[in-house]
């Protein structure tokens, strides 16, 4: 070894040996003292481990001349150093330098590394993405200089963000469809709208009030899809009802008696690139899961027009349903104008219409809706409800035929994708204070989708792959899993020794858990 290898080697040593002193001198200390004080000491062992790691790599590199793209030599010309900010913190290591004047420089070791083309090690930017798509960047940069001692800045986590969301869209173009056997019988597809605050393009003049309706931001358009399978969950309208109305009686044992249906592979996304872009690439995944398996094809949306037409035209062969939940609030709209919010008789009023919707009677309720307008009695406010309720169902009739779809089996509320507007844009994107600009959130959002899909490992190897085809035009060099390099036995030993592990328990085989379902299913 180096000069070099072998100093960071006796430092090492030294702080392992650091590390047996402070446990051995820590007989009177807390549990939390001891367990503090070895957090900080191993990450600075884990800091010049690493650093010998990577003087190890450039000590053992050839220094035999590289050949460009053109077959040009580039001799050694020596070492050159490059910054590398790990979980430990920041490191500075020197690998070999080819360089000749006037043909060009390289120093191939990032390549055999599989280092970026910036100074942040992928799993710090992994933790740091996982933390930022669910809380602000502030608050990621906060706790990871809390918990590791790190100096790192919310803008280069929002450079994190967008840099390593670019590979997104490719990720899922090239992701195989769910196994057939794994899918439901009814392919389901959903779309909705959520706005997102805007940063202004020209910052408005600064005012000492506002008029009313006046804003500091304005929002943009999220549209949010989602796409699964699902088996037919028969209901009758009656059951609907007594959900919806009386949720604390006990369901029928026929109800029961059929364990509910859950969405298989269900996946979303969230882009501010409008309807279009966003049905599109909802077409080109149903398109992938589609085939002889699936039975039925339902769309559920808002009664927005726009999206209505966007989502007959992208996806022509299944039946369009208007959300029933957005239809019930209107029937609320109406007993609210007539009755009042706090009148007792409310309540019956709206469960009745309901049950007429579900028993395929909106034609009956439009036409309820229009004698009551024509009332003497009735407000100008009053007439209006009505008028733009009853004009509302009349519109949506072909896809209230909810009659038909429960004895289907088929969904009738769109509350994957409502969930998915409020936890996938919502929650993250209207945090207090919160100002977006298009590419910020763009990104934002593209990750935040990848982590609701259950997709972020397997997301983040594609990237790191991508990546190193782009920096280097050569494929990553496959790597053993990491848990089976920590598993993994010491060279030489006996597969029969003992293992110790930190669990009592003993570990099970495939076989093992296969035989333990197969006798819970029996």
């Amino acid at each position: 070894m180096s000069d070099n290898a072998d100093v960071l080697v006796q430092e090492i040593r030294a702080d392992f040996e650091a590390l047996l002193t402070y446990v051995k001198d820590s007989q009177t200390a807390t549990a939390d003292h001891v367990e503090r004080g070895l957090f900080r000491r191993l990450l600075a062992l884990g800091a010049r481990l690493l650093l010998w790691f990577f003087a190890l790599r450039a000590e053992a590199y050839p220094r035999t001349p590289q050949l460009t793209a053109t077959d040009a030599p580039l001799p050694y010309f020596g070492a050159k150093p490059r910054e590398y900010f790990s979980v430990f913190g920041k490191l500075i290591f020197w690998r070999p330098y080819f360089y000749r004047h006037g043909v060009g420089s390289a120093s191939p070791l990032d390549q055999a590394l599989g280092l970026g083309d910036d100074c942040y090690s992928d799993l710090l930017r992994e933790i740091a993405e996982y933390l930022g798509v669910g809380t602000t960047y502030a608050k990621v940069a906060a706790s990871l200089a809390r918990l590791l001692g790190l100096p790192l800045s919310t803008q280069a986590i929002s450079q994190m963000v967008h840099a390593d969301a670019g590979e997104v869209v490719s990720y899922y173009a090239q992701q195989t469809a769910p196994p057939v056997a794994a899918e439901g019988p009814i392919l389901v597809v959903q779309a909705d709208g959520k706005g997102v605050p805007i940063v202004r393009e020209t910052p408005a003049e600064a005012q000492v009030r506002l008029s009313k309706g006046e804003k500091l931001t304005h929002k943009k358009e999220a549209v949010v899809t989602g796409i699964y399978t699902v088996a037919p969950n028969v209901r009758t309208p009656e059951a609907v009802v007594t959900s919806l109305f009386h949720p604390t009686v006990p369901r029928a044992p026929a109800e029961t008696a059929v364990p509910w249906a859950a969405p298989q592979h269900k996946q979303l996304w969230a882009t501010l690139a409008g309807k279009d872009v966003a049905l599109v690439r909802l077409a080109d995944q149903v398109a992938a899961r589609d085939g002889a398996h699936i039975q039925h094809r339902v769309a559920l949306t808002d009664g927005a027009e726009a999206l209505q037409t966007r989502m007959q035209t992208h996806c022509p062969t299944f039946t369009l349903i208007l959300d029933f939940i957005h239809a019930d609030e209107k029937l609320w709209d109406v007993a609210n104008s007539l009755l009042g919010e706090q009148a007792p008789e409310r309540t019956p009023w709206v469960e009745q219409r309901t049950h007429q919707l579900l028993t395929g009677q909106t034609a009956q309720v439009v036409a309820d809706l229009r004698q009551l307008e024509q009332a003497a009695q009735r407000t100008p406010t009053q007439r209006t409800t009505l008028t733009k309720v009853a004009d509302y169902f009349e519109h949506n009739l072909p896809y209230m035929q909810y009659d038909t779809y429960l004895a289907q089996g088929w969904p009738i509320a769109s509350g994957v994708i409502e969930g998915a507007c409020r936890h996938l844009v919502k929650d993250r994107c209207e945090l207090s204070g919160m100002r977006w600009t298009p590419d910020g959130v763009e990104s934002l959002l593209g990750l935040r989708a990848v982590a609701e899909n259950g997709d972020w490992e397997a997301y983040h190897q594609f990237r790191k792959e991508q990546r190193h085809l782009r920096l280097y035009g050569v494929p990553l060099p496959t790597q053993r899993r990491l848990e089976d390099q920590a598993l993994a036995l010491p060279a030489g030993t006996a597969q029969t020794a003992p293992v110790r592990r930190l669990y009592v328990l003993p570990r099970k085989t495939a076989g093992q858990y296969q035989d333990e379902q197969q006798k819970r299913a029996a």
